[in-house]
C-alpha cells in the first residue's frame, strides 16, 4: 500500500525531474550570474575601464553560449526547447529587474519587458525552425520508407 501512495515531497520534486525544467533553471541561473557579474564589474571595478570593450564582448559571448544550451539540448523537441529557454530567460529577466533597482540607469536603453520580449522572440523563432525541421525530417523519413511502392 505504501508503494501506491505518493508523498508531497515526491510531488514537489517531480517537476525538478523534468529535463526541460532543470535545463531552464540551470541556464537561467548561469545567465543571471553572468549578467550580474558583468554589471557589477562594469560599475564597481574602475581599473578595468580601459578593457571595457573586451569585457563587454566576452560577457555577451558567454551569455550567448549559455542561452544556446536549451537550443542544443532540445533541438529535436521544439516544445521542450521553448519551455526550457523561456524559463531560463525569465530568470535572467528577473535578475535584470532586481539589478535595475540598484543601478538606476540600467533600464535606460531597454525596459525589463523589452528584455523579456527579445529573448522570448528569439526562442520562439528557434523553436519554430526546430519544429519545421522536425516536420521535414518526418516527411522525408516517411517518403523514404515508401519508395518501393
Amino acid at each position: 500500500m505504501a508503494a501506491l501512495s505518493t508523498s508531497s515531497d515526491d510531488h514537489r520534486t517531480g517537476i525538478l525531474r523534468s529535463a526541460p525544467v532543470r535545463t531552464g533553471i540551470y541556464t537561467g541561473v548561469f545567465l543571471s550570474v553572468c549578467f550580474a557579474t558583468w554589471v557589477l564589474v562594469a560599475n564597481r571595478v574602475p581599473e578595468l575601464e580601459p578593457l571595457a570593450f573586451a569585457r563587454n564582448v566576452g560577457a555577451a559571448g558567454l551569455m550567448a553560449i549559455a542561452a544556446c544550451v536549451p537550443v542544443m539540448r532540445f533541438y529535436s523537441s521544439p516544445g521542450e526547447l521553448l519551455s526550457s529557454g523561456l524559463l531560463g530567460w525569465s530568470l535572467l529577466t528577473l535578475t535584470f529587474r532586481i539589478l535595475c533597482i540598484k543601478f538606476d540607469l540600467l533600464d535606460e536603453s531597454y525596459s525589463t519587458f523589452q528584455i523579456f520580449v527579445i529573448g522570448s522572440v528569439c526562442y520562439l523563432i528557434v523553436a519554430t525552425l526546430a519544429w519545421i525541421g522536425t516536420i521535414i525530417r518526418r516527411a522525408r523519413a516517411s517518403h523514404i520508407s515508401h519508395t518501393n511502392h
